[in-house]
Order: C-alpha cells, then sequence, then structure tokens
C-alpha cells in the first residue's frame, strides 16, 4: 500500500515571521502569501525546509508566490518547493481538485486511471491526488509502482476512464516534478480543456481548499484501486503487435545496451525486447534502479550525449550494435548506432525518418500496408520524413508540436474507420507505430528500433549506414535546435516580448537568404516560421515545458558539407535575430 512519508505536522518558526511582519522588500501579495505558508500546519518536511532557507532571500520568496504554477495542455511542471510557483503537495491537491471539479460537471460518474514515474516525491503526488479524487466521488484506478507513460494513457481506454493523471516531468532536472492530465480518448488534455481546468484551480484555495479523504480508508472503501499487474501483459501484448517482421531471426543475434536513466522504462522494456526475440541485452547498471535523483546524469534527457556517457562507454566495452536510453517517464527513447569504428548518435529526426522509411518498405513488401496510409509527425521535425512518405505513397500529416495533436489526427482516423495510420513521431525522440495509445511510447520505439537494426544487420547495415543510404537517395538534411534559457519572471516577460517583437517585425533577410514565407501558427500554437529563399527555414516557440525559447532550424542541400556550412551561417544569424 502507499503510505505518505509525512505524518508530522510542521511549522515555520517566529524568527521567520518577525522578519516578515517588519516587511521585506516585494509586493505585499507574496509577502502575505509566504506568511500565510509559514504560519500554516505543513505537513511536507521538504516545504518546510524551503520555507526557512528563503526566509532572507527576497528574491527566492518572490519568485515562489509572484504567480501560480501554470497549468496548460502538459498540466503543471516545475521546481519541487514551497509556494504556488512550485511542484509540492498543496498544488497537487489544489490542481486535482480541479480536474475533479471539470469532471464532475460532465454527465456520468467519472473514473480516473493514474500512473507515476521515478522522481522524487512522485509517488507520494500520485497518492495525494488519488486522495482528492476519491473525495469527490471519483473512483480511482491506480498503479502500485512506477510505470511508463504510455501506460496511463492505455488505461485510461481500456478501464474506460473520463481522465488519466501521470506524475512526471520527463527529462527534466532532477528538482522538477509535473502533472499530466489526459483526457477520456487518452489524448493531453486540449487548450480549451486545460483553460477551464485552470479556472477552477485558481478559484481553489490552494493549502485547504481541496476535499481530502484518508488513502486507506479509500483502498478498502473501493473508492481507490490498484490496477493489478495482468494489465502489463495485456499492455506488452498489444504492443507486440505493432512488430513489422515478426520473428526476424537476426533479432537474437543483435547486441543491444539499455538504459533506463534510473527511470521507468527497466522493467517493461527488458520485457518487451524478450519477448519479441532480442535477448543480448545489456544494462548500465549504475542506471538500472529508479532514482530520483539522476545521480549519473542530472539532465536525464536522452537527447544529449551526456545522459549518454555510460551507456556508450558500455557499448564501446562490449561492442555493441545500437544503444537505447529511455528518458525517466519512458515515453521517449534516444539511440546510438555503431559506427566504424565508435558510435553515431542518431537523432530523433534521424531515427523517425529511418522508422518511417522501414516500416513503409517492410510493410509493403510483407503486403501489410493500409489503404491510404498516414504518418504524422510536428511541424518542427524534418522534412526528410516528408520525402520518404512521398516516395512511399503514405499521407504525410504535420500538426502543432506535442504528441497530443499527434493523438488527436490518430483519434480522428481511429473514429473513421480502417487502420491508416502507420507512425507518428516528434523530434524530441518521441514515437508511436499504433493506436493503441494516444502518446509517444518509448517500449514500442524501442522493440521497433532494435527490430529495424536487425534488418539491417541481416543486410550487413547499422543503423548510420541505413542513414546515409537515405541521405543518398533523398539529399542531405541538417536539422538542429537552438535553446534561449530565460529564468524566473523576467524571463518570463522576456520570452513574452521576444515572441511579439518577431511577430511585429518579422525578418526580411536570415543567412543572406531572403524570407520568402512567413506562418504564424496562431490560434493552434505560439509558433512562427521563417522560410528562405533556398528552402531552409527557422521555427521559433516557447518551450512548453521549460522557461526557454527554442529555435527548430532546418537545412537540405546536396551533401552534408554544403548543409552543414549553411546550417552554420543559419545559427549565427538567427541567433542576432532572437536579440540573445
Amino acid at each position: 500500500m502507499l503510505h505518505l512519508p509525512w505524518r508530522g505536522i510542521y511549522n515555520v518558526g517566529v524568527s521567520t515571521l518577525n522578519k516578515l511582519r517588519e516587511g521585506l522588500e516585494m509586493g505585499e501579495k507574496e509577502k502575505e502569501l509566504y506568511r500565510r505558508w509559514c504560519e500554516y500546519k505543513i505537513e511536507d518536511a521538504d516545504v518546510v525546509r524551503d520555507l526557512w532557507f528563503t526566509e532572507n532571500d527576497e528574491n527566492g520568496i518572490s519568485d515562489r508566490f509572484y504567480t501560480d504554477i501554470e497549468f496548460g495542455t502538459a498540466g503543471l511542471r516545475g521546481v519541487m518547493g514551497a509556494g504556488i510557483n512550485r511542484m509540492n503537495i498543496y498544488v497537487v491537491r489544489r490542481a486535482t481538485q480541479g480536474v475533479a471539479g471539470w469532471l464532475l460537471s460532465r454527465a456520468g460518474k467519472p473514473e480516473v486511471a493514474i500512473g507515476y514515474d521515478s522522481r522524487n516525491k512522485s509517488r507520494l503526488f500520485a497518492s495525494e491526488a488519488a486522495r482528492v479524487f476519491a473525495a469527490n466521488g471519483i473512483k480511482v484506478h491506480i498503479f502500485s509502482s512506477l510505470r511508463p507513460v504510455p501506460m496511463v494513457s492505455y488505461a485510461v481506454r481500456k478501464l474506460g476512464c473520463a481522465a488519466g493523471v501521470m506524475v512526471t516531468a520527463s527529462h527534466n532536472p532532477a528538482e522538477y516534478n509535473g502533472y499530466k492530465v489526459y483526457g477520456d480518448d487518452g489524448c493531453q488534455i486540449g487548450p480549451e480543456t486545460a483553460r477551464e481546468v485552470f479556472t477552477r484551480i485558481r478559484a481553489t484555495d490552494v493549502l485547504d481548499g481541496a476535499l481530502l479523504c484518508d488513502y486507506d480508508e479509500a483502498v478498502g472503501s473501493g473508492m481507490i484501486e490498484y490496477i493489478p499487474e495482468s494489465f502489463d501483459e495485456k499492455y506488452l501484448r498489444r504492443v507486440l503487435r505493432e512488430r513489422v517482421n515478426p520473428g526476424l531471426p537476426e533479432l537474437g543475434k543483435l547486441s543491444v545496451v539499455y538504459t533506463p536513466l534510473n527511470g521507468a522504462g527497466n522493467v517493461p522494456v527488458r520485457r518487451m525486447l524478450k519477448l519479441c526475440g532480442a535477448e543480448n541485452v545489456a544494462v548500465v547498471p549504475e542506471q538500472e534502479a529508479p532514482n530520483g535523483d539522476f545521480p549519473t546524469c542530472p539532465y536525464p534527457n536522452p537527447e544529449i550525449k551526456e545522459a549518454l556517457a555510460l551507456g556508450l562507454r558500455l557499448a564501446a566495452e562490449r561492442g555493441a550494435d545500437i544503444l537505447l536510453a529511455t528518458d525517466p517517464d519512458c515515453d521517449r527513447v534516444g539511440v546510438a548506432s555503431r559506427d566504424g569504428d565508435g558510435y553515431r548518435i542518431l537523432t530523433g529526426n534521424e531515427v523517425g525518418a529511418l522508422l518511417l522509411d522501414y516500416i513503409a518498405k517492410c510493410r509493403i513488401d510483407n503486403g501489410t500496408m493500409p489503404e491510404r496510409p498516414v504518418a504524422v509527425k510536428s511541424i518542427v521535425s524534418t522534412k526528410l520524413a516528408d520525402a520518404v512518405a512521398a516516395e512511399y505513397g503514405v499521407e504525410m500529416r504535420n500538426v502543432m508540436t506535442g504528441f497530443r495533436y499527434i493523438g488527436g489526427v490518430i483519434d480522428e482516423l481511429d473514429k473513421a474507420g480502417g487502420e491508416r495510420f502507420i507512425l507518428g513521431f516528434e523530434e524530441s525522440c518521441g514515437y508511436l507505430s499504433g493506436g493503441y495509445v494516444r502518446d509517444k511510447d518509448g517500449v514500442d520505439a524501442s522493440m521497433l528500433v532494435c527490430e529495424m537494426a536487425a534488418y539491417y544487420k541481416r543486410r550487413g547495415m547499422t543503423l548510420a549506414d541505413a542513414l546515409a543510404a537515405l541521405h543518398q537517395r533523398f539529399g542531405y538534411f541538417a536539422d538542429s535546435q537552438m535553446n534561449f534559457y530565460c529564468e524566473g519572471e523576467t524571463g518570463l516577460k522576456r520570452i513574452k516580448d521576444t515572441m511579439e517583437r518577431l511577430r511585429a517585425q518579422p525578418p526580411k533577410e536570415i543567412a543572406g537568404q531572403a524570407v520568402t514565407k512567413v506562418v504564424d501558427y496562431l490560434p493552434e500554437g505560439n509558433a512562427l516560421e521563417y522560410v528562405l529563399a533556398n528552402g531552409a527555414s527557422a521555427i521559433v516557440r516557447p518551450s512548453g515545458t521549460e522557461p526557454k525559447v527554442k529555435a527548430y532550424l532546418s537545412v537540405r542541400a546536396k551533401d552534408e558539407a554544403a548543409a552543414r556550412e549553411f546550417e552554420g551561417k543559419l545559427r549565427a544569424d538567427v541567433s542576432a535575430v532572437m536579440g540573445f
């Protein structure tokens, strides 16, 4: 059973309150909120410590209390600590009360599914959410231990739930946590629903506005019910149906190194690889067990080399064919391929294009390609995939950034009948090949990448070789990303001002090329695209999960040298245009 780790009652001492009464140099709103939190009987010692440590830090207090942590289509995500702009049990309870109010405003008797990953306090936050839902008369189906994100989306649909909650901050640093919400279709909620929920959240008092019941009593009454472990087997068997070439003998010979990056992927990914025949799998020992501190990779993002360092070292020691790395909530997977005497880290764009080419080619050869097949990717993902899709007669749909938009297309196709969907992906290493869930799935992707690597191994090729062959067929595509970090309250303002300035004063030229087209994706998304005369492009958008502005660059040329040369010019000029 789940139990709260903190049963005692804590509060902040008199010295802090006296300092407040003397008057700190900050806004009255922040000062009053901080005073109230200090006087309140806080149940979490970590929150108490954070209040103590910030008592003489006016900027720290202001940052924790100047605004409510934003609730959007990705739910909540932020640094853990005290205050309304931090992740803590009070913010989680308040958010859950808002979600409960939204659910109860609709017809029927709603039920919810809850999952969580390996992050610090993920289990605690999940149990707190369950207590609030149950107190509101909403039955909870909760996993008894950590699970990947896609299993929550799967549970929502399979258990007939009205919503799902996943406690995770994906690939963010260890001090972060988050709260992701799914609708009854298994997709992350849309903007309209997020606004309604946020309105309800802000109308709820953060410290004592949420209804709350005893966890153990709710389990005893059946209002909180554990999802049985047999459910895992159903999910894995469903993922197994996504194999393109079942029984490929080279899978047994494929040498794989895998790291779950101390997250939720260790058990399901290894079980899936064994089920599909990939048994020669070595796991990075330092990153095998769940650990929310992520001691060997403080930024557990499978897109970056630093997070893959231990995996690359083990791969080199074993002479492995590929390295797989899933992020803490196991919805994304990073890939490195043996390349000559070393290893090449493949980008999400490169893996997405390779998977599309592999799936389309083999499904046509095997006679399993559906009529009028559809692939889906985000607008910031590589245009190489568009070229691949065109060659095989696959309709490519480009959607806004965020896998819920890809899930929306899957849902639309599903309701129209037939099984036209063959692959969805985002450049940030998120992939899905079937309509059984409405979110990216690191378990499915790990299976497909291994199968694809075995397919090419049978032909004497590595995945790096297969990528080179793609570039020979379609030209060289250089896709890269730039990140401009803007921390804190002033950072949020700078992000807003930057997007407003770029809309009001779009550049006429970038990197010596005329801007021939400007695409503003409002209101669907806060993104701007600049198309250049030579076909290159730059897309600018604020991150939905981190305090930064992103620029996505896309260049196509006859070879790598030409592409990289212009990419360098483009990066330098985009920085100037952005004002960073």
